[in-house]
C-alpha cells in the first residue's frame, strides 16, 4: 500500500489509475496533450522565471511539458520516490543518467548478464569519455565489493537481467556502495514497480525503458527515471543539453498505458510462470532462466525482493543457433520482433540481436549462447500460447 498526496492509502491497481491525475482547467478525465514546442507569456519578468526554473513544465518542451509532468509524478509515485523525469527513450535515460554522473577519470561497475544497449554504453561511449568500467557476475555480491576503487563514482544494477534473468542482491550492493559513497542506478524495466522497487532496497535511482510494460502497447518510445530531487536535478541539467525529448503525445500514451499496468503485469506474471514451468524438462531445452521458478538458483532471493517475477524468461535450445531460428520460424502466435512488456506476446534471438552492438567476445562474457532465446509474454489467454510454445519446441527435437 502507499499514500497519495492527501494521505490516503491505495493499492498500486487504484494507484496506477489515480497517480498524475490532475483535471486542469477542463476537468477533463483524460488529461488533454499539450502539443507545443514553447509556452508564451505575459511580461518579462514571468519569462525569466520560467526559464530559470528547473524542469519548469511551461517554458519550452526540451525542459518539461505538462505532459512530462504528469507522466513523471505517475512513476514516482508507483516507484516511492520523491521525482521523476522522463525523456525520449530507456537509452536515451541512462546514457543522460551517466553523462550527468559520471567525469572523465571516474570508474564505472556494471553487470555482465544487462541489456545489451546498456554494456555498449559502458564499454563503448563511456570508455571513449575516459571512464573505465569493471564487470561483474551480479550473483556475487562480493564481486561488487572487489571491484569498488577510489575512483568508482556509479554502478549499474538489472534485476532481473536480459536475457538471462539473473537477480542481484539489492539490499547487500546498495549498502557496499553507500559505504564507499558511490551511487547506485537500477534498471527496473523487466520488473516494473508493481513487481519490484528497488528504491525500497537503497538503490539511488531507478529508470525504465518506458516503451515496454510501463506503456505497454508497442505504440510508444519513452524512457523515466526516478529518485530524490536533488539527483534529478544534475539528471534535468544534462538531459537539456543532451535533448533526449519526450514528445507530448508519447508522453500521453505512456500515462494511458500505465493506467491498466497494475492488470497487464498480472497476466504476464501468471503467463511467464505457466512457460517456464511447461518449457522445464522438455528434451530440446538444456535450462530454463527464470527467477519464478523453485528450481533457479536464486528463486529465494528473487522472492525476498519481488511479489511478481514478470513475463519475460530465456532458455537455451540443444540445437544451439540453427535450432533457436527453428523455434522461432515455428511459432504462431509470437512475433519476431524486438522489445518486451506488450500486450502480444513477442519473442527473439538475442544471440542474432545484439551482434550490432556487442562484439562476439562481449557476447559470450554476458553469457549469451547461440541458443538462447527470449521469451516476452503477452497477455492472451496462457493455454494458447504454451500450447504453441510446446509445439514448436517438439518440431525442434524431432528435427535435431
Amino acid at each position: 500500500m502507499q499514500q497519495n498526496s492527501q494521505g490516503m492509502q491505495m493499492g498500486f491497481g487504484t494507484m496506477s489509475v489515480h497517480v498524475g491525475d490532475q483535471l486542469g482547467a477542463y476537468r477533463a478525465v483524460a488529461p488533454p496533450i499539450v502539443q507545443t514546442a514553447t509556452f508564451s507569456f505575459e511580461s518579462a519578468r514571468e519569462f525569466a522565471e520560467a526559464a530559470n526554473e528547473r524542469r519548469s513544465s511551461r517554458f519550452y518542451t526540451r525542459y518539461g511539458n505538462p505532459n512530462h509532468l504528469q507522466v513523471a509524478q505517475a512513476v514516482a509515485a508507483l516507484e516511492g520516490a520523491e521525482s521523476g523525469l522522463v525523456l525520449a527513450s530507456g537509452m536515451g535515460t541512462v546514457a543522460t543518467c551517466a553523462l550527468a554522473l559520471l567525469s572523465a577519470g571516474d570508474h564505472v561497475i556494471f553487470q555482465r548478464s544487462t541489456y545489451g544497449g546498456t554494456a555498449s554504453l559502458v564499454m563503448n561511449l563511456l570508455a571513449r569519455l575516459g571512464i573505465t568500467a569493471t564487470a561483474v557476475a551480479q550473483s556475487d555480491p562480493a564481486a561488487f565489493q572487489s571491484a569498488i576503487t577510489d575512483k568508482t563514482r556509479l554502478i549499474l544494477l538489472e534485476t532481473p537481467s536480459n536475457p538471462l534473468l539473473e537477480i542481484t542482491d539489492l539490499r547487500i550492493v546498495t549498502a557496499m556502495a553507500r559505504e564507499a559513497g558511490v551511487l547506485t542506478i537500477a534498471d527496473n524495466t523487466f520488473a516494473t514497480p508493481i513487481n519490484s522497487r528497488p528504491l525500497e532496497h537503497g538503490v539511488d535511482l531507478v529508470w525504465h525503458s518506458a516503451t515496454k510494460y510501463l506503456a505497454g502497447h508497442s505504440d510508444a518510445s519513452a524512457g523515466v527515471v526516478v529518485g530524490s530531487s536533488e539527483l534529478l536535478d544534475r539528471v534535468w541539467d544534462t538531459a537539456i543539453i543532451t535533448g533526449a525529448v519526450l514528445g507530448p503525445f508519447d508522453a500521453w500514451l505512456l500515462l494511458r498505458g500505465i493506467r491498466t499496468l497494475s492488470l497487464r503485469v498480472a497476466r504476464h506474471n501468471s503467463n511467464g510462470l505457466a512457460l517456464a514451468r511447461a518449457i522445464s524438462g522438455h528434451p530440446a531445452v538444456a535450462a530454463v532462466h527464470y527467477p519464478g521458478l523453485a528450481e533457479h538458483p536464486q528463486h529465494a532471493l528473487a522472492s525476498s525482493q519481488m511479489t511478481g517475477y514478470g513475463g519475460v524468461l530465456s532458455f537455451e535450445l540443444i540445437g544451439g543457433y540453427s535450432a533457436a531460428d527453428q523455434f522461432i520460424n515455428s511459432l504462431h502466435l509470437w512475433r519476431r520482433a524486438a522489445s518486451v512488456g506488450s500486450v502480444e506476446s513477442l519473442v527473439v534471438h538475442p544471440a542474432a540481436m545484439w551482434v550490432a552492438m556487442l562484439d562476439n567476445d562481449q557476447l559470450a562474457a554476458s553469457g549469451v549462447g547461440a541458443g538462447l532465446v527470449r521469451l516476452a509474454a503477452g497477455i492472451e489467454d496462457t493455454e494458447d500460447l504454451v500450447t504453441d510454445v510446446l509445439e514448436a519446441l517438439d518440431k525442434v527435437h524431432t528435427t535435431s
